[in-house]
């Protein structure tokens, strides 16, 4: 079960701590890989098909939704677990779970959620993720949750670093019955899956733009990192067709940080000569983590994909028109708790005051996808965002 893990600071299923609640383990499958399985036969994780990256789910088929955004981080966060001799396993559940807690309509989304929770406690869409793998998936017989190990959790509570001062609430909760030790670093594994996140939407973030005409090709070629991206193809494929020409540049742009990534690991690693994925924990600091060189360019591109993509004015029309559907079914569904589904009722009734129905009402919304959200808008508030926005379809991609 451990064959593909070569380094001794891997995250060896044999010594993981276990679960909240004690299963009897599979006689074919790493603990590890159990949880990648559950993760992927989540409700939660199926519902990310209908969620959005940057440009709402129903604008276009070609654009990145939550789902294939995962995808493409576990991708690239197993390519480099391995070459890491990782545990590619916990890489992969940690990379595809770590967008599960994200509401309807991306950012967008978790920032109304957000301002409408601060009286209760906030919103957070990591923390989230932890109460969706450990409360809001009830399928089992024996636990709500996924009850998934130690190392997992960890993973997706602190991939991007230990979580200092004041802590998410949904996280607190559940640390206080398990403790993440959230104060350290995760492990190595877990640390890839957070550069993979960071790698994936760099790369395909410039896609979606190109595909959705907020920029050109050759402003892209002008960039810090695309430009020798782009002269590359130039001298290789002179002529070359514009659409393969932007892709070839891409592709050589995302094999830039995927190489700058695991170099610069292998340097930190050897480095701390971590013994265990415990020493790894304790180093003090991230040992999976890009150039500072390659990440200032990165932090160039990232303002131009601010003002041109994230920032752009029919992105931002529609950031508007869906800021809207939240801010009415959040207080819709406080003041008419009896219009949540009939699986919801039961917590309503346990409900032992305004903060734990809020909690609720939270849930409930992060759970839906783009397009129920807009369905339920319609059908309970009278508004129908579709009919009266022009931007519907504007990116069609057809």
């Amino acid at each position: 079960m451990a064959n593909d893990m070569t380094a001794p600071y891997a995250s060896d299923p044999r010594e993981t701590r276990g679960r909240l609640y004690p299963e009897q383990e599979s006689a074919f499958r790493s603990p590890f890989q159990r949880d990648r399985d559950r993760i992927i036969h989540a409700s939660a994780f199926r519902r990310l098909k209908h969620k959005t990256q940057v440009f709402i789910e129903h604008e276009g088929d070609y654009f990145r939704t939550r789902l294939t955004h995962s995808i493409e981080v576990a991708q690239v966060a197993r390519t480099i677990s391995g070459v890491l001799g990782l545990n590619t396993e916990l890489t992969e559940a940690v990379a595809l779970a770590h967008d599960l807690g994200h509401p309807p309509f991306g950012h967008t989304g978790e920032d109304a959620l957000n301002a409408l929770m601060a009286p209760y406690g906030g919103f957070d869409h990591n923390a989230q993720a932890i109460r969706i793998v450990t409360s809001l998936e009830r399928h089992y017989a024996d636990f709500d949750g996924l009850n998934l190990t130690w190392e997992t959790l960890e993973g997706i509570a602190k991939h991007n670093g230990p979580v200092t001062g004041e802590i998410p609430h949904a996280l607190a909760r559940y640390n206080a019955r398990h403790d993440l030790e959230l104060h350290t670093h995760a492990s190595a594994e877990a640390q890839v899956a957070a550069l993979a996140d960071d790698i994936a939407y760099s790369h395909h973030d410039l896609h979606d733009g190109l595909r959705a005409e907020l920029f050109s090709t050759d402003e892209l070629a002008e960039l810090p990192i695309l430009d020798a991206c782009f002269a590359e193809v130039d001298r290789l494929y002179p002529g070359l067709n514009y659409y393969r020409r932007r892709h070839e540049a891409l592709r050589r742009f995302f094999g830039v940080l995927v190489e700058d990534v695991i170099a610069v690991a292998r340097r930190n690693l050897d480095e701390a000569d971590p013994r265990s994925a415990q020493e790894v924990r304790a180093a003090g600091r991230m040992m999976v983590r890009f150039t500072d060189a390659l990440w200032s360019d990165l932090k160039v591109l990232r303002e131009f994909l601010f003002h041109r993509m994230y920032r752009a004015p029919s992105v931002v029309e529609m950031r508007e028109q869906v800021t809207g559907v939240v801010h009415d079914l959040f207080p819709f569904f406080m003041a008419n708790p009896d219009q949540l589904p009939k699986q919801w009722r039961k917590d309503v009734a346990e409900a032992r005051d305004e903060t734990d129905l809020a909690r609720i009402v939270a849930d409930y919304i992060a759970g839906m996808t783009d397009r129920f959200a807009l369905q339920q808008h319609a059908r309970l508030i009278g508004s129908d965002i579709l009919e009266t926005t022009n931007v519907a379809g504007a990116w069609s991609g057809n």
